[in-house]
């Protein structure tokens, strides 16, 4: 049994199936969006669907036939079925006229997971050549069922379906926080809905190991649990902890259960176990597999670590290979993902074990002897008949012969790994973590630092560009990945999966050219039946605000359709009685931007908030000696844009410097007289966000000589430091900002010997 922390899976699964789909028993009913809406309301959108007159009367005495070798879950149907009338139809060896057939027919030219739906007046037919594509066409079925009094209806449908993408997935992880068996079951309900058919399981990490291995009993006494975990944000210093023990792990009856359970549902499982980083809860147990024999514990934070399986030791193998001989019978997969991802050198570098490796193997560096280190692993996989798949840090020093690639720092790995003719899973960090922030709102319950709403998810194209058609053949597929560092029980990880889980299942099943997004949330809409036993976020009601016209008004947008904004000004609630918004707003001073969305007459989501700043500076042009670097090359005008950077650093606004210095120049356009200089850093060590060593502004009439009127060398702010400084009175037009990066950080602080980031916005002038 599931030891500590994990309750047993309810064994009737008739009780959560109940949930999922109580009280929906009306298409339309309280759902203001969805009014009207004329179409199927099938998520993932069809490949073609052609509405004809008529309809499909399900009744009492309505017969269901299902031909094929395999038995085809219609778990589904048949709770919602009951929950909408009340009754089950009957099985019937034999076709049946005027009923429900679905046939597996392999004279069809179609391929697996296609269907062929056909609702008529007199009866529901769908066919394919396998029970994939009959359970796929079975969930749009469900989809179409409407109710209206006592009738139970089926609109007349012609509906040709495909996945765009063979790979369909969503990752969980299971290391840092732990999940029932019951709410994964539910979960895994709820991907198979949307025809997501595989379930990436991230069983261990530095935080814990999750998964019953007989044969070494320590990763069930020692690396499955840690002494207290990380109360709050990454970010704060010094850290908090809970001070209570945490753990658990799944028996390998309970894995054998849910990979059952998966299958079952058209659903492949994919076990990951982590190598050669993120090894800490093992060594924890296990010392004489690091590189310096310990001692070692469970992490209790997140984060990276130095010590990792130590690549030199033979031993180090014989245990992984002893892990993997366990693993391999419970999963089917073809697939094992091993990891390879943030895997620190050092320890390797000063490793006489390692180093002598390297020697022996004719190996460059560290870099290589990690591509030594997955190409072994892949050897001996390969010869258990399996193939193995790595995070995209797997190509560096190489990449094994028959890897799989997934690409999650950005879009480069995958275009790499395609272009070397090798499979590859895109799950760019950016695009589809869902552990990421999805909502501004100040409410919203801690997350990691990024922004990604579902908009941004829904309007991801997995495809790269830069691939021809030749490469393009490579990408075989998509996921979102759930990494739950802040989801500490089942509701918050729900919050943070769903919806955004669900456009995902539609980027990766209907073709590019039928993405539509307000369409989508229309359909998403209709489909709040199915989600009703979920937490589910509804932060796609959420209005959004940009400065605009050089910082001269303020922008409020909303992707709704029949809804307007209100706003104030005066910091007050807006209502019904407020300023309905038509055109970007004038913002002539310094000002709080309030909103609220209405349907129907009725507010709908959270109420907007925005401050923005009015300075000198204000709307002027920035010149930038360097741009900022990944997610935080936000362009020169965000500096001046009256929009100041959030203390999760997830709005858009933050520059940020890898290791490099900051320098930019603003033109006020005109000589005046200044008083007051400035711009905010961010202090984040445990993010890696370090203020500058120095922060100098200087000011010129000419562009050509510059006079220095403010400096600053100490930051001690957590956090935002405000570095508005009053300045003896000067007269300028140009005014530049200089901050010098620490560069390298410090030993005695997180990810020493890695570069800084220097992050900075909001420059302003009075």
């Amino acid at each position: 049994m599931m030891t500590c922390f994990l309750n047993r899976a309810l064994s009737d699964r008739v009780k959560w199936l109940a949930l999922l789909f109580a009280l929906g028993v009306q298409f339309f009913s309280g759902n203001i969006l969805a009014q009207g809406y004329s179409g199927s309301g099938i998520i993932p959108k069809p490949a073609v669907e052609m509405k004809h007159s008529g309809s499909f009367a399900i009744q009492k005495t309505t017969r269901l036939h299902i031909s094929g070798s395999t038995p085809l879950s219609t778990a589904f149907f048949d709770q919602y079925l009951k929950d909408v009338s009340g009754f089950t139809l009957s099985r019937s060896r034999e076709p049946v006229p005027k009923g429900i057939n679905l046939m597996v027919d392999t004279r069809l030219k179609l391929k697996s997971e296609r269907y062929l739906l056909d609702v008529s007046r007199q009866g529901i037919t769908i066919k394919a050549i396998d029970e994939k594509g009959l359970f796929y066409g079975l969930q749009s079925l469900v989809q179409l069922i409407r109710k209206k009094g006592k009738i139970i209806t089926v609109p007349a449908y012609h509906i040709q379906d495909e996945p765009r993408f063979a790979y369909r997935g969503m990752h969980l992880d299971v290391a840092r926080h732990l999940f029932s068996v019951q709410s994964i079951k539910k979960w895994l309900d709820v991907l198979a809905f949307y025809k997501i058919n595989t379930f990436h399981w991230h069983l261990t990490d530095d935080q814990g190991w999750r998964i019953e291995i007989k044969k070494y009993p320590l990763l069930q006494s020692v690396s499955a649990y840690r002494d207290e975990t990380l109360i709050g944000h990454k970010r704060a210093n010094p850290h908090r902890f809970d001070g209570k023990r945490y753990g658990g792990y799944y028996t390998q009856e309970e894995v054998k259960e849910i990979v059952a359970y998966a299958s079952a549902r058209q659903i492949t499982t994919i076990p990951e176990i982590e190598m050669p980083g993120h090894a800490q809860a093992v060594l924890a147990a296990y010392p004489n597999l690091g590189c310096t024999g310990g001692p070692y514990q469970t992490a209790t934070y997140w984060g990276v670590f130095d010590d990792v399986f130590c690549a030199g030791n033979e031993e180090t193998f014989q245990f992984l290979e002893g892990v993997l001989d366990e693993v391999i019978p419970l999963f089917p997969s073809a697939y094992i993902h091993i990891g390879g991802d943030e895997c620190p050198k050092n320890r390797w570098h000063n490793c006489p074990k390692c180093q002598k490796r390297i020697k022996a193997g004719h190996l460059k560096d560290e870099h290589e002897l990690q591509s030594y280190f997955i190409a072994r692993m892949e050897r001996y996989l390969n010869a258990k008949g399996k193939k193995i798949i790595g995070w995209d840090e797997i190509l560096e020093g190489g990449l094994a012969p028959d890897a799989t690639v997934m690409s999650w720092r950005g879009l480069e790995g995958g275009i790499a790994a395609a272009k070397q003719q090798h499979e590859v899973i895109m799950t760019p960090e950016k695009f589809l973590y869902l552990d990421y922030y999805q909502s501004l709102n100040k409410t919203e319950q801690v997350a990691a630092g990024g922004y990604l709403p579902l908009k941004k998810v829904y309007e991801y194209e997995p495809m790269p560009a830069e691939l021809n058609a030749a490469e393009q053949q490579y990408i075989k597929g998509v996921q979102a990945n759930v990494w739950s560092e802040y989801l500490s029980d089942a509701s918050k990880a729900e919050y943070m999966i769903f919806p955004r889980v669900i456009a995902l299942a539609e980027i990766a099943w209907s073709a590019k050219a039928s993405k539509n997004y307000p369409d989508f949330l229309a359909r998403l809409q209709a489909n709040g039946r199915f989600l009703k036993h979920l937490n589910y976020s509804t932060a796609f009601y959420d209005i959004t605000g940009e400065s605009v016209n050089e910082a001269k008004a303020f922008a409020l947008s909303t992707d709704l359709p029949n809804a307007e904004i209100r706003y104030t000004l005066n910091d007050k609630k807006p209502g019904l009685s407020s300023i309905k918004y038509s055109v970007p707003i004038p913002i002539t001073k310094s000002s709080t931007v309030k909103a609220q969305l209405f349907i129907a007459g009725k507010p709908v989501g959270k109420m907007f908030e925005q401050v923005i700043v009015k300075s000198m500076a204000t709307g002027k042009k920035v010149t930038l000696t360097h741009s900022g670097e990944g997610n935080y090359n936000i362009g020169a005008q965000r500096l001046t844009n009256g929009i100041q950077g959030s203390y999760v650093y997830n709005n858009g606004e933050w520059l940020g410097l890898s290791g490099g210095d900051f320098e930019a120049m603003v033109d006020l356009g005109e000589e005046k007289t200044i008083h007051e200089v400035g711009i905010n850093t961010l202090n984040y060590q445990w993010q890696k966000m370090h203020p500058p060593k120095l922060l100098l502004v200087e000011v010129s009439t000419d562009q050509q000589v510059y006079k220095e009127v403010s400096r600053q060398t100490v930051f001690s702010v957590e956090g935002i430091n405000a570095a508005l400084h009053k300045i003896t009175p000067a007269k300028a037009r140009y005014v530049r900002i200089k901050a010098s990066n620490i560069e390298i950080i410090p030993n005695g602080f997180y990810g020493a010997g890695t570069k800084a980031w220097l992050m900075l916005d909001e420059i302003i002038v009075n």
